[in-house]
């Protein structure tokens, strides 16, 4: 087993609720293939003791955790320094604990940019405007991780614009807010909703809009073929699942507290697909 500073490291993920988090077995899978002297493990925690568990877990020897519903945005006040992503975001997901602080990052955007060039190849997010549905925290990520790769424009559409409007005043830039989705020009549409998700009402919009070799990207992994992919793909258009923005957000993580950068393949999608079954 590879050990690091001679002693076996922790990690683990705080939420609330965290039972149907996969991110145990994700790094799990990671921790045996690399052969690592680690365990990452769920860490049920209610809003009101969020602060006192994350200065726990630090005095404990956690090498540190992500950070899942409703905490991302607590996380904030409890970190002595934040990354300039994570400002941006305005959320953090990845806490690590070095040096007697606890640092704070966001690695929703990086997933989801590494999760759509993986699954629609040659897709750049200078190639055109993008449409976003949706205005919750991994929206924001997603948003400034879009803009600061290059995407020309970008709109947020929310049947309340007022949430929307906040995000696009802190994000600045070439951002707009809409109540429906102006997909003419969209090089990419992306559901950040939980329209669509299991035991929810699915999405409905009309896609007849989008240009050939647009991208339908959606945040929601379960299930993994959502009926906006459905009919994305019956279109001819490229569709991206939400599992692999799940998987690659993961990895900077990892690395972080374990010392080894994993990767995200066809074998640990499958492990994963497995599981959500």
């Amino acid at each position: 087993m590879r050990t690091l500073s001679g002693k076996s490291r922790l990690a683990g993920i705080l939420g609330w609720p965290v039972s149907h988090s996969r991110s145990p077995r994700l790094h799990g899978i990671w921790l045996a293939r690399h052969g690592v002297d680690g365990a990452y493990v769920p860490l049920p925690v209610r809003p009101e003791r969020f602060a006192e568990a994350v200065r726990s877990l630090a005095d404990l020897g956690f090498a540190g955790a992500n950070v899942t519903i409703p905490h991302k945005e607590a996380a904030f006040s409890v970190c002595d320094s934040v990354s300039d992503v994570a400002r941006r975001a305005g959320s953090v997901n990845t806490l690590v604990f070095r040096d007697g602080r606890i640092e704070g990052t966001s690695t929703d955007g990086f997933g989801f940019l590494e999760s759509v060039r993986e699954q629609a190849p040659g897709w750049q997010p200078a190639d055109g405007p993008a449409v976003i549905l949706g205005a919750g925290g991994a929206v924001r990520s997603v948003a400034a991780a879009l803009l600061d790769a290059g995407c020309p424009r970008l709109t947020l559409v929310n049947r309340t614009p007022a949430r929307a409007e906040a995000i696009a005043r802190d994000l600045g830039g070439p951002v707009e807010v809409a109540t429906e989705a102006p997909l003419g020009d969209a090089s990419l549409l992306v559901n950040g909703t939980s329209l669509g998700m299991v035991g929810e009402p699915p999405l409905i919009l009309d896609l007849a809009p989008l240009q050939p070799g647009a991208v339908v990207a959606d945040m929601v992994y379960v299930p993994l073929e959502t009926p906006l992919l459905a009919r994305a793909r019956a279109r001819g258009l490229r569709a991206v699942d939400g599992l692999g923005m799940l998987l690659h957000q993961a990895r900077p993580g990892f690395e972080a507290w374990f010392g080894v950068a994993p990767v995200v393949d066809a074998e640990l999608r499958d492990l994963i697909v497995a599981d959500l079954a």
